[in-house]
């Protein structure tokens, strides 16, 4: 089976350990274990739990602690229709693996995670692209999507907030977005990572669960949570698709390791504290990147609403790649290249690092641009 390179992975891959300044990180600034014990009020006693626990493959599906720390991210929702997989990433390939079929038509936002269209299309799907415009702020044309939605359309995918322009869609969009796939009878895959991350307000907005029944959340512990070194996502679905989705499973995962779990579910017990602590934090660095944003004559964006990423267009004749590339060279400074998230003239900025990588990595940044 062939599949596309996925982009975004390579590039980390071949320059994330080789920078000065990280812009291209997209999780909010990582957790220590200590810093996690701290602030859940657990202190060392967690400590001892661990050293006590015999490495078995532990609950197939995820314990049943975890599963009820992450229903209680979402209204109404039973433990029954959550699957712990091996990150988001796992539950959105669970996801179109269990429900696209050859021939199947899906509709994809993008820019969106590569995922959502490379992976149905290497199973044989029509992959239908819905492009977010800047100028609609990377909200989607809900009309588009009415068309594009036919008899044949078994899936809708989309993320929210998105990555990478940080546009949030509302209840309401998201329950139209639902009327359409209702039309056609298809589910609505809702990658929400970046759920939590709000700038205003309670920080946490409506899931695709909570407005259509049909509805699939994928969440993590990386983004929002601070952990992406646990490993640990899930997806919350209908039992119907959750028992199809652990058929496949089966096949690919048996069960996530116990104490990748056990810190899960302490986190999420806490959760409350952890997206305190990152909307902090992803509120004052987004300040501060607005401020650079304003001062630079060849940037422009669409102010993000939520996560922890923003699209920046540059108005400069040179391809996103070697933009980046000779940043990276002169400065230390890492962007993603908008090209490996099909919007060539722009660089994806992470600003949820620590406070200090945007306040040391932007002027450089200001310097190359003064070159030209």
């Amino acid at each position: 089976m062939q599949i596309e390179p996925f982009a975004v992975e390579q590039w980390m891959n071949a320059y994330e350990d080789h920078c000065q300044f990280n812009l291209a990180e997209t999780c909010v600034e990582s957790l220590t274990v200590e810093a996690l014990l701290d602030l859940a009020g657990v202190g060392r006693a967690a400590l001892d739990d661990i050293l006590a626990m015999k490495l078995t493959y532990g609950a197939i599906v995820g314990s049943e602690r975890l599963r009820t720390a992450i229903a209680a991210l979402y209204d109404d929702v039973a433990i029954e229709n959550v699957l712990v997989t091996h990150g988001a990433i796992g539950a959105n390939k669970l996801v179109h693996e269990t429900l696209v079929e050859p021939n199947d038509r899906v509709i994809s936002v993008q820019p969106t995670y590569q995922q959502h269209y490379s992976i149905p299309a290497s199973y044989g799907a029509d992959v239908q692209v819905l492009t977010l415009r800047e100028a609609d702020g990377y909200q989607p044309d809900l009309d588009q999507m009415r068309s594009l939605a036919t008899a044949e359309t078994s899936l809708i995918a989309i993320n929210n907030p998105n990555n990478p322009t940080g546009a949030l869609m509302d209840a309401a969009t998201l329950t139209e977005i639902g009327h359409i796939a209702a039309s056609c009878n298809a589910h609505v895959l809702c990658d929400e990572v970046y759920r939590g991350t709000d700038q205003v307000g309670s920080g946490s907005s409506a899931s695709i669960v909570e407005v259509y029944d049909r509805g699939i959340s994928t969440g993590s512990m990386s983004k929002a949570f601070s952990l992406a070194g646990l490993r640990l996502g899930w997806m919350v679905a209908p039992a119907d698709v959750i028992k199809a989705a652990e058929l496949h499973r089966d096949y690919s995962t048996i069960s996530i390791g116990m104490i990748n779990d056990f810190l899960s579910a302490i986190a999420l017990e806490n959760a409350d504290k952890l997206l305190e602590r990152s909307q902090t934090i992803t509120r004052a660095n987004l300040a501060i990147l607005s401020d650079w944003v304003e001062s630079e004559p060849r940037v422009t964006w669409v102010k993000p609403q939520s996560g922890t990423t923003a699209l920046l267009r540059y108005d400069l004749d040179l391809p996103s790649r070697d933009f980046c590339k000779q940043l990276l060279d002169e400065t230390g400074v890492l962007f993603m290249p908008g090209s490996a998230l099909e919007v060539e003239g722009t660089v994806r900025i992470g600003y949820a690092n620590h406070e200090s990588v945007l306040r040391d990595g932007l002027p450089h940044v200001s310097t190359f641009l003064q070159r030209f």
